[in-house]
């Protein structure tokens, strides 16, 4: 990912003399295969679906607003 990209190049430049490659520990404690088999449902995320998501986050963001906005009416 690109944090760990970040991450690497920091360690590189800051750290002389780093890893010339970058390990992680999920991946060396599991085979590969794992990986291969682990499939990602879009419309299935953690026993919700990706509607009952988006209307989660609307909710919460309409919150938010509403929040800001009543106090820099009212302090």
């Amino acid at each position: 990912s690109d944090y760990q990209q970040l991450s690497y190049n920091l360690n590189i430049n800051l750290c002389q003399g780093g890893p010339l490659k970058s390990r992680s520990l999920l991946k060396d404690s599991y085979t590969p295969d794992v990986f291969q088999k682990a499939t990602i449902d879009p419309r299935h995320w953690h026993g919700k679906t990706i509607n009952e998501l988006g209307r989660w986050f609307e909710k919460y963001f309409l919150a938010v607003n509403v929040q800001k906005a009543m106090k820099e009416k009212y302090g």
